[in-house]
């Protein structure tokens, strides 16, 4: 057994242990071992009929809740096994707020411990409501949009739609206590950033990751930072191709709109807007990255969030609004039908990455084309056979002399370089049997 999310080994008792046991109350729980050593093996505990009494003590008389204490006697001597459940309140450590995050432990501060103590308050962010914000305050203009939207969307009552603001405001539920919640800032004022720092979209083309070429700042309620994200976007950051069939103008883009609607949707309805951070979207030459300050809902992974999973938005009422008006669903399906928009459009599935920092999307042009290796460096041989591989499936080096007429040395050192350069990646076997394939 190792250490883990709710396991921790320690060889003595300290009381500054307690801080450990109010981080696995806060988070999902967990068990502390008094008698191990850092690889889980016992080294005994000469004073555990003691502590078997002590802890539980000092817990309840520190900490304000109970836990079991067991002990256990082996052959190399006895160990103590402290059960802590998750608790439905904040449980505070002499003031301090403790957490277990993976197998650390984290007080928290700041706009973390808020969040925390939402969360434990059954509230979520976006849910909080917010002084000297009236209806009034808010802008016209935006509630007309959503009216459009939400009728043709048809998720929302045709009576509520004849409503005053302040009564579709109350039918969305952004409303608390008489006040506005920060969702209600969020999708309807004109300026939010004035009452929420970072709650804006920024979008910037690189040539490459230090080299900033242009950029924009999208501001206004979030109804406005989508539409004129996606109207940017398609003008001024990404190509399209023009083309004919018959007298008809053909344009297409380098990434299909659905896929990245549906991406800076995902961004703005799952972004901690506590973290005061923009929104950013990075256009290069041969990718398009969004990157959002967020976090996946606790114990969910990337490999779950690429499956059919359930709808849990990050910030609730900012979802509800976006699925009224039609911009969203609320069945989870976001990122299944990005991947499935990208391989029907001819491009690459988007990557998907997750750290402590936030949440990133990467979308790749189809970049097989003879103008992009020639950028690359390769040359006519090269690209041939990469075109080979492509029909083909795979390549051998004799298969590689006969398309290019050269020698077996020639074509082991453009292979090499091929594989090299990550275009192509060898089968591991030798001789005979070789052969090449293309690197995903």
């Amino acid at each position: 057994m190792q250490e883990r999310q709710n396991i921790e080994w320690k060889e003595v008792w300290r009381d500054e242990y307690l801080k450990w046991i109010c981080g696995f109350a806060n988070a999902q729980g967990g068990k502390i071992y008094i008698g191990k050593n850092d690889k889980g093996e016992v080294v005994g505990t000469p004073n555990s009929k003691k502590l078997l009494e002590d802890i539980p003590n000092k817990v309840r008389d520190i900490l304000g809740i109970l836990v079991d204490v067991n002990l256990n006697e082996t052959l190399n001597g006895t160990y103590l096994e402290i059960v802590v459940e998750a608790q439905p309140f904040p449980v505070n450590y002499k003031g301090q707020y403790h957490y277990r995050s993976g197998s650390t432990k984290q007080e928290l501060k700041g706009a973390a411990l808020d969040k925390f103590m939402l969360e434990k308050k059954g509230k979520k962010w976006d849910g909080v409501p917010v002084p000297h914000v009236s209806i009034a305050d808010l802008k016209s203009e935006t509630f007309d949009f959503f009216r459009k939207k939400a009728v043709k969307s048809q998720r929302i009552e045709d009576d509520i739609l004849t409503d005053t603001n302040e009564e579709l405001v109350e039918n969305l539920q952004l409303f608390e206590n008489n006040y506005l919640k920060r969702a209600a800032i969020l999708l309807f004022h004109p300026k939010p950033t004035k009452f929420i720092t970072g709650a804006f979209i920024k979008i910037g083309y690189f040539e490459a990751d230090d080299e900033l070429k242009f950029q924009d700042e999208i501001m206004g309620n979030i109804f406005e930072q989508v539409e004129k994200t996606m109207d940017l976007l398609f003008t001024k950051y990404i190509k399209s191709s023009i083309t004919y069939e018959g007298l008809n103008r053909v344009e297409k883009y380098e990434y299909p709109k659905n896929a990245i609607r549906e991406a800076l949707l995902n961004a703005v309805s799952h972004k901690d807007y506590s973290g005061n951070t923009p929104i950013q979207i990075s256009v290069y030459d041969d990718k398009l990255i969004f990157w959002n300050e967020g976090q996946l809902p606790s114990s969910w992974t990337i490999e779950k969030l690429l499956t059919k999973h359930p709808s849990k938005p990050y910030n609730p009422d900012i979802a509800n609004a976006l699925f009224r008006s039609g911009y969203i669903e609320a069945w989870g399906r976001g990122t299944i039908k990005i991947i499935k928009d990208c391989v029907k459009f001819g491009i690459p599935k988007p990557k998907y990455y997750y750290d402590m920092s936030g949440f990133w999307v990467e979308f790749r042009k189809d970049n097989f084309n003879v103008e992009y290796f020639e950028k690359q460096g390769l040359n006519k041989r090269q690209i041939s056979a990469l075109m080979y591989v492509r029909k083909q499936g795979k390549i051998t080096n004799n298969e590689y002399q006969t398309i290019n007429e050269c020698s077996r040395n020639t074509a082991s050192n453009d292979l090499s370089v091929l594989v090299g350069k990550q275009f192509l990646e060898s089968s591991g076997q030798k001789g005979a049997g070789a052969y090449y394939v293309l690197k995903d």
